[in-house]
């Protein structure tokens, strides 16, 4: 059964600068800032997740790829370094990440017939600034020993008194849960958001610990009946060798939220050329590749990832999962009312 994203556009870090200073960040990068046939990257993304996707590009253009593992420390890192920044493009794990870096005047337009061809509006600012080269959904898992999955409909539902105790979830500062705390706010307005925030915070079986996996490992153990993921953590425990994970994965189930109204809140990884760029023409090749239908079939069976291009199959596992709608919302109102998801969580007391 192949998965459906329903949309309407679709089928389908301030203090510590001088720790960043630019000699250190030069030397980042084994070769000089402009080098033909070579590009820098600054990515937000483990290794493990990219990897095969930059390999491929490398064998398949010739290009040479340097990279540096920035983790959140991109937009500060650019900041200090300038117009000097070696850096020409950055790779991130979601809309707030490049919505940020555009804001702060990190980013150049792109016009690629190519990518725009490859990626839908939505998945993409409207200028060329950054795009969406994959998509996950935030999901619930649930213990079927414990729930039936008639008992769960929306996120605005999991505020509910009956989940009492029964819920994990990662930390709220997190940019996964800020991005679904945006999206809800997107939909039902700012004060019904911090009501749902509100009651949400009340139903958790533990304080917030943990990454995505951990999660799943929670409500498998029975340490909370649902939590809160999102599904290439889930799909790739089920693809992974670690059996322990294995496990803990083929002992929950996945359910996709909202699916009776606006549809589940997906994210996207995402990719932009920096202002700073002097290795252009390859930071936009590179994009280009990444939104081909090659790399797409990556993110698809190597990442666990939806792609964003129209006709290219999620993994075995994906399609596992079965089909859903996905929230329409333009993704860079995601990175718009991050500040204000923020608040509500932190009023909340969701830690």
């Amino acid at each position: 059964m192949a998965i459906c994203f329903v949309t309407a556009s679709r089928p389908l870090l301030v203090a510590g600068a001088a720790a960043l200073a630019l000699g250190t960040t030069l030397a980042g990068f084994a070769s000089p800032a402009h080098a033909a046939g070579e590009v820098n990257i600054y990515s937000y993304r483990q290794e493990v997740l990219i990897r095969p996707l930059l390999d491929e590009f490398t064998k398949e253009t010739g290009i040479k790829v340097n990279i540096v593992y920035v983790k959140d420390a991109g937009i500060e890192r650019l900041k200090a370094e300038g117009k000097a920044s070696p850096a020409d493009a950055v790779l991130t794990v979601d809309v707030a990440n490049l919505v940020q870096l555009d804001e702060a005047g990190l980013l150049q337009p792109v016009k690629s017939a190519t990518i725009e061809k490859n990626v839908p509006a939505q998945y993409r600012e409207p200028s060329g600034k950054w795009f969406g080269l994959s998509l996950r959904a935030r999901i619930v898992v649930y213990n079927p020993a414990k729930v039936k999955a008639e008992e769960l409909s929306t996120y605005e539902a999991l505020a509910d008194a009956k989940w009492a105790k029964r819920i994990c979830v990662r930390s709220s500062g997190h940019t996964y849960n800020l991005a679904l705390t945006s999206s809800i706010i997107a939909a039902d307005g700012a004060a019904k958001a911090q009501d749902w925030a509100n009651g949400f915070a009340k139903n958790f079986a533990r304080n917030p610990t943990g990454g995505d996996r951990d999660q799943i490992q929670a409500v498998a153990a029975g340490v909370c009946d649902i939590g809160i993921v999102n599904t290439y953590y889930l799909a790739g425990m089920l693809a992974g060798k670690d059996e322990a994970e294995k496990k803990a994965a083929r002992a929950v189930k996945p359910f996709f939220p909202n699916q009776g109204g606006r549809g589940t809140h997906v994210n996207i990884s995402g990719a932009a050329v920096t202002a700073s760029a002097k290795n252009k023409d390859n930071a936009v090749k590179l994009i280009e590749f990444l939104s081909s239908d090659a790399a797409q079939k990556i993110y698809a069976d190597k990442v666990q990832e939806y792609p964003v291009k129209a006709g290219i199959e999620p993994s075995e596992i994906l399609l596992g999962f079965g089909s859903f709608k996905a929230d329409a919302l333009p993704l860079a109102k995601l990175g718009e009312l991050r500040a204000d998801a923020l608040k509500i969580v932190d009023r909340a007391g969701w830690r």
